[in-house]
């Protein structure tokens, strides 16, 4: 494994190293990790292991940089106490990084992302690309799995002009789908740029490389898109079971005006009606 941060200072030379972005849970609390050797505040970032480099961000994704396995688990472990809302399966996104000095940061179709250097500043680029994109990636699956939950409701509402029955489980269709939608927006903000770029403005070609190969803006706009779908047909659902409840109600008080008016004629009848 090559030396991401030398002793003597010089950048590194060395083959390929591995990144690996994990979604751990909803929220990681870095509170109190502040230390004299962080690489960086925003993410909060350091040297873990032998010659590795971590990368934390708050909602949920630690970003793991030349680690050994056995220095990956013993990360993890320590962080475990801190994620809010642990999964019990981490969502993943995994990068090789190959050093090549002599050449421009750049990113070929389905190759490596070749770098200058493995500076903690173009470290923490890659690790934020990576950190929106395994995001997206549990996002979209959720979002695509309320789809299909969904889906069957609309072609039924379509085929034969009324819901179908079972209210309950509609309710938690319903419940699912606004859920995933909360989650979703605002989670993590793909449009914003990494906070270096303002004290490193020579890396934006690097982060815009990136944003491209792993397609953010288009995969967040996409996603919203479908989450504005998910959202429009919880309502729709909503208004139909508020409308049938309505209606029942109204129903409910006719047929109690109607009885009250035969009992009312029915006293009349019978001569009991002053009394």
């Amino acid at each position: 494994m090559s030396e991401i941060f030398p002793s003597n200072g010089s950048p590194a030379r060395g083959p390929r190293v591995t990144a690996r972005a994990l979604l751990l849970g909803d929220r990681i609390d870095v509170a109190g990790l502040e230390r004299s050797d962080l690489l960086s505040t925003a993410p909060l970032a350091f040297k873990a292991g032998q010659d590795g480099f971590v990368a934390l961000f708050r909602f949920g994704v630690a970003v793991l940089v030349g680690l050994t396995p056995l220095e990956e688990d013993e990360v993890i472990r320590g962080l475990r106490q801190r994620v809010v809302g642990e999964f019990a399966r981490h969502e993943e996104e995994t990068a090789i990084i190959e050093l090549l000095p002599e050449k421009e940061d750049q990113i070929p179709p389905g190759g490596p992302i070749f770098v200058k250097d493995l500076s903690p500043a173009r470290l923490v680029v890659v690790a934020d690309a990576l950190s929106k994109s395994v995001v997206l990636a549990r996002d979209e699956k959720a979002a695509a799995a309320v789809f299909e939950q969904v889906e069957p409701f609309a072609r039924f509402l379509a085929e034969r002009g009324r819901r179908p029955a079972g209210r309950r489980e509609i309710l938690k269709h319903i419940g699912n789908a606004l859920l995933v939608r909360q989650r979703v927006s605002g989670s993590v903000a793909v449009e914003e740029k990494p906070d270096v770029l303002w004290d490193r403005p020579d890396l934006e070609r690097l982060y815009a490389r990136l944003e491209d190969e792993y397609e953010l803006k288009e995969r967040a706009t996409s996603l919203h898109r479908k989450l504005d779908v998910i959202g429009d047909t919880a309502q729709a659902l909503t208004d139909l079971i508020d409308t049938e409840r309505g209606l029942r109600l109204e129903l409910i008080i006719v047929l109690l005006i109607v009885f009250e008016i035969i009992i009312t004629f029915y006293q009349m009848w019978t001569g009991q009606g002053g009394h």
